[in-house]
């Protein structure tokens, strides 16, 4: 079975500014793919071509195996942009209705409330638009970026409007998704949040692809710290495997260990780290 999404050396020239410079990803059925980089950085390009509204200057990229902008491709994505905005006097039913109706889905009001249900608005069926926190008219795009059942969904800060609760709810509906089989390709500028839902990690700065990979791969060791009655001290260069010798030695020494932990980079630290000091 193809990926839900493959980008083959993907390229993007506006005029003399290289927007993409040869990227390649893919998304596996069921996985939940984080997209950093800074501002500016091709994240959004890179979203857009998938979904068909940009075309690549080179290279291609595929919906699970359709070219990206195929009606065949465009039938099997969900996109919830960063900013968007639903008519304030529309009810959260008659928004879905009409999303299902531009994106040709037969669900009719079964899959309406099954969504609404998903995203915690059953209760708001009736309210509208305009009476809507912004965290409820989040979680009602994430809705309608579902509707017609879709295998990629591509969302664009989708927490941006939360308070923990609300991503905590979002986190909870990713991973039903990723149990259900369908691929997330998630951009967020919260680093913690792609952390804790998503099984890789992608990091573009200034058009390139500079690191992937699952975020406990990218981490690196920063040593062993260990509490002793003589205070703490940190044996750098040390890891994981080294920790039981380490203690083992300072016991034999006469020494009293009171502690042990194994210091490693954050997820952030790989960030800057990629981005070389880029800002957003």
């Amino acid at each position: 079975m193809p990926p839900a999404l493959a980008a083959h050396a993907v390229e993007k020239r506006y005029r003399s500014t290289a927007a993409l410079r040869g990227v390649d990803l893919a998304v596996d059925e069921g996985q939940l793919v984080g997209l950093l980089g800074p501002n500016g950085a091709g994240k959004s390009t890179l979203v857009k071509i998938a979904c068909g509204l940009v075309r690549p200057s080179g290279g291609r990229a595929e919906i699970c195996g359709h070219p990206a902008g195929s009606l065949a491709a465009r039938a099997r994505i969900g996109y919830l942009a960063e900013l968007f905005r639903f008519p304030d006097w529309a009810r959260a039913d008659e928004v879905l209705e009409l999303h299902q109706k531009l994106a040709g889905s037969r669900g009719g009001a079964a899959e309406r409330s099954e969504l609404l249900e998903l995203v915690g608005l059953a209760d708001a069926r009736d309210r509208r638009v305009e009476a809507m926190s912004k965290g409820m008219q989040q979680r009602l795009g994430l809705a309608q970026a579902l509707v017609g059942n879709p295998r990629l969904l591509l969302l664009d800060e989708p927490t941006s409007a939360l308070d923990p609760v609300g991503r905590r709810t979002v986190r909870q509906l990713l991973e039903e998704l990723r149990r259900r089989g369908v691929s997330v390709l998630l951009n967020s500028h919260l680093l913690s949040e792609v952390e804790l839902v998503c099984d890789r990690v992608a990091i573009i700065a200034s058009g390139a692809l500079v690191a992937e990979g699952r975020p406990a791969d990218l981490v690196k060791p920063r040593g062993v710290e260990v509490e002793t009655a003589s205070g703490k001290r940190v044996i750098e260069g040390a890891g994981r495997d080294d920790a039981p010798r380490i203690v083992s030695d300072l016991v034999a020494a006469g020494e009293r260990v009171f502690g042990v932990r194994v210091l490693s980079s954050t997820l952030e630290d790989v960030y800057l780290e990629a981005v070389g000091g880029e800002t957003s």
